[in-house]
């Protein structure tokens, strides 16, 4: 990826919020990605988190219910696997961030760090959020990194996201109790509608900001959908003490 490419990366993500890089992985190393969380979801390896434990829309209602041991993530990718903490600290990844932050990154163990998987029947969808809602930094800049180990679209579950909602000033009546984006409110509804879902292939990635407004549909496909997702922060953008942003130790890489 050459510097004039992720200057205009760069550029698109501090405009809309987010923005795709196509084929920044290859296909067979999404494959191998893919066999590892394959694995690792048949052996239900801890740490995992259960779609029971969130009760988002469409869950099952406890563990003891149909689908109730129906994984949603395989937490701490980084500790999980090699090849999770290679991608999450590789080259391209620091380079982008470093002249992202203008300092050097750091990959914080304590927030996403997780490969997703988006399960058919029992995966939940997710409401509109922002993911900084339950995140504590002396500044709300930090970005995360989505990338599709294999095909994202509509039918299984894709993200989709609102275009330069990261600038937005929302005061807190458009949020309900658990800080999801109220879908009720006809002012929200006006910014869903413009919601985008990029249709992603396998190593095709999406760097977007904390801020920005996003959800997810339920996986009305037969397949399992894996992402991999990781978030950084500039060196200087330290998370508050005490705070579960500070539970875990972050890396320098």
């Amino acid at each position: 990826m050459s510097l004039h490419s992720k200057k205009e990366q760069i550029q698109t993500l501090r405009e809309q919020g987010f923005v795709v890089v196509p084929g920044l992985v290859s296909p067979e190393r999404c494959g191998e990605l893919k066999q590892i969380a394959e694995r690792q979801l048949q052996e239900a390896a801890a740490p995992i988190e259960f779609e029971a434990d969130l009760r988002y829309p469409g869950a099952p209602e406890s563990k003891h219910a149909p689908g109730g041991h129906t994984v949603r993530r395989l937490l701490d990718a980084y500790g999980r696997h090699p090849h999770f903490a290679q991608w999450a600290t590789a080259p391209e990844i620091r380079g982008w961030m470093e002249l992202y932050f203008g300092e050097e990154p750091r990959l914080s163990r304590a927030h996403h760090n997780c490969m997703m998987t988006k399960h058919p029947a029992y995966g939940s969808l997710t409401g509109w959020h922002r993911d900084v809602r339950y995140w504590s930094f002396e500044r709300d800049d930090l970005v995360s990194v989505w990338l599709a180990v294999g095909s994202e679209t509509v039918d299984n579950g894709a993200l989709w996201l609102v275009p330069k909602s990261h600038n937005a000033p929302f005061t807190s009546e458009r949020f309900d109790e658990a800080k999801f984006f109220r879908s009720d409110l006809e002012e929200n509804q006006a910014l869903i509608r413009t919601a985008v879902s990029p249709e992603l292939k396998a190593g095709d990635v999406v760097f977007f900001h904390c801020n920005t407004l996003h959800s997810a549909g339920k996986n009305l496909s037969d397949q399992v959908k894996f992402s991999l997702v990781f978030t950084y922060h500039g060196a200087s953008n330290v998370p508050l003490p005490g705070s579960r942003s500070a539970a875990k130790p972050e890396i320098a890489f």
